[in-house]
């Protein structure tokens, strides 16, 4: 068996799991009566980081050299979130990404770099909103020490990840955030604002509401599920991670699910409009085979 349908097959057991333990019944209620306008707004929301997202990518293309065009870049990622969002292991729309480019871009190296090293900003960027949020819940219930612990215990991990980095790869990073600092910063903290209001309004779509400070302590850890490249796009592990989470905040394992579904629901939703710039290149494709 391969190792795109095991995944295939693991998404569909660990999400099944999931949604029996939470209560298929509940789920379904919560998700059938949906607010259409919260849908609306998270699915906006989506679009919105895949923008973004295109948007760091070029500023990284260019850092490292190999510019590419703005609207190019925008249709890509488009392709890109799309072939994450429906193909497992969660990468393959990036690989896809840099086989494309890698003609424009002097080949597969500096096409992987700046697909590696854009991803990477955003999950970077990730890690430190949910070592926040992780610090603030910990203070409030435990203390100052514990938070102080974790930042601590988090440092000497970031050290020691930074010691390991092969010397090339410490240097592109340099290269490609280094000289380009502000917009590196300014569209991750964009990308991830809107990343973290696409859940918080996909779950006020089936009626369950956080605070700030509970959403920057429960959101981030949710969404971080869907690095781990088991499933298809993090489903089953979003949903079972925020069953155990969210209770922590007082939203209840069933709720926490069902607002984890319509978030991967409207992810889907926003991917979709990938098909666009598909169909934009097969109809050009095929007006120019009429021509010749």
């Amino acid at each position: 068996m391969s190792a795109r349908a095991c995944r295939a097959m693991a998404t569909l057991a660990v999400l099944a799991a999931v949604v029996w333990l939470a209560g298929p019944s509940l789920l379904l209620e919560r998700l059938s009566t949906a607010n259409a306008a919260w849908v609306a707004l998270a699915a906006l929301m989506l679009v919105a980081q895949i923008w973004l997202s295109a948007l760091r990518w070029q500023v990284t293309a260019q850092a490292l050299g190999t510019p590419v065009p703005r609207g190019w870049a925008i249709a890509e990622y488009h392709l890109s979130v799309l072939g994450n969002t429906l193909l497992p292991g969660g990468v393959m729309g990036d690989l896809g990404r840099a086989a494309r480019a890698r003609g424009s871009m002097g080949g597969w190296r500096p096409a992987a770099a700046s697909v590696v090293l854009e991803r990477l900003a955003g999950q970077i960027a990730l890690l430190l909103v949910g070592l926040a949020g992780s610090c603030w819940w910990l203070g409030t219930r435990f203390g100052a020490p514990a938070a102080v612990a974790v930042l601590i215990g988090s440092a000497a991990v970031l050290a020691a990840l930074i010691g390991v980095t092969p010397r090339r790869w410490r240097a592109l990073l340099h290269r490609a955030w280094g000289s380009h600092a502000a917009a590196q910063i300014g569209l991750s903290a964009l990308v991830l604002a809107c990343n973290l209001l696409g859940v918080w309004t996909a779950a006020r779509a089936v009626g369950v509401s956080l605070d700030m400070g509970q959403a920057l302590f429960v959101i981030p850890l949710t969404l971080l599920a869907m690095l781990v490249p088991l499933t298809v796009n993090g489903w089953g592990l979003r949903e079972g991670l925020a069953a155990g989470l969210w209770p922590l905040v007082g939203v209840s394992a069933s709720d926490a699910v069902a607002a984890s579904v319509a978030f991967g629901l409207c992810a889907v939703l926003a991917a979709l409009s990938g098909l666009v710039p598909l169909a934009q290149r097969l109809w050009g494709a095929r007006r120019d085979k009429l021509r010749t």
